[in-house]
């Protein structure tokens, strides 16, 4: 039997060296962890450990995954966001740090304590719901996803943080039956359908129903401004996830649906990345 310490060099050497075994290292040492059950610490301990074949075959197997470009998230089955960990899988995109910064402005626009009726469209893993009804706790926030599969992970996200969201099966807004709500927050999918990252490594592993926002990658933002318009209370506020190109065309939709104060707002690279405006 190999000690566990030679079994990790063994699976980053299969990289390219440089950058990239620089990179994927953390990763191996993750898939570790996952395989063995142990935190970090104690890998980082007991480097001399040996691992049964079967440790071994298993390591070996995910590493092998992971080179093919499948995302670390999925072949754990958790990730972090909002220092929230959350169960993902393949029904679900992985999500991202840049959505963070939909929740930073959402949080802008809920004083604490507040009671609104937020509606959070394409939920996904439930990671934007349940973020924001961890820092709002008096929020009452309904998710909605068209696909059962993801409701199914999200809906297990809620009950492992103990998070009172209510989720509905259906397309977009027509889920809650005609009633209002005060917000509604959104990461659609917004990517042309051409668009050739789709087919790369890390993306083409994820649900191309999640990532492919129609032609021009606007299709399902125009939706989710329309249903919002429909639906908002006067006052109320759409904020939604974008492409980074794409802050000049949400801004001009949202115009169009006629929204006031309307704004882009950054992600950490610089990137236009989630725009919105209050309506009514």
């Amino acid at each position: 039997m190999k000690p566990v310490r030679t079994v990790l060099a063994e699976a980053c050497a299969r990289w390219p060296a440089g950058a990239e075994r620089a990179r994927i290292q953390p990763e191996i040492w993750q898939l570790a962890c996952h395989v063995l059950q142990w935190p970090l610490e104690r890998l980082l301990a007991h480097g001399d450990t040996p691992l049964d074949e079967t440790a071994v075959s298993r390591l070996e197997h995910l590493a092998a995954r992971r080179r093919a470009g499948e995302p670390l998230a999925y072949l754990t089955g958790e990730t972090e966001f909002w220092s929230l960990p959350l169960c993902v899988s393949p029904a679900v995109l992985v999500p991202r740090p840049e959505t963070e910064i939909l929740i930073e402005q959402a949080l802008a626009r809920m004083p604490a304590g507040c009671v609104a009726r937020v509606l959070d469209l394409g939920t996904g893993s439930g990671a934007i719901a349940l973020a924001l009804q961890r820092e709002r706790p008096h929020a009452q926030i309904v998710a909605v996803d068209r696909q059962a599969p993801a409701l199914a992970v999200a809906a297990r996200n809620a009950r492992r943080h103990g998070l009172p969201v209510t989720f509905l099966q259906g397309h977009w807004a027509a889920a809650i039956a005609g009633r209002s709500v005060d917000m509604v927050v959104s990461n659609p999918p917004y990517i042309e359908h051409g668009d050739p990252c789709l087919a790369e490594a890390g993306l083409c592993h994820e649900p191309r129903t999640a990532l492919a926002g129609g032609a021009d990658g606007l299709r399902d933002l125009r939706a989710v401004i329309a249903d919002a318009a429909r639906v908002l209370v006067g006052g109320g506020w759409l904020l939604m996830e974008h492409g980074n190109q794409q802050g000049a065309a949400v801004r001009a939709l949202l115009a169009q649906a006629g929204f006031g104060e309307i704004g882009t707002h950054k992600d950490y690279a610089g990137w236009e990345r989630v725009s919105g405006g209050r309506h009514g």
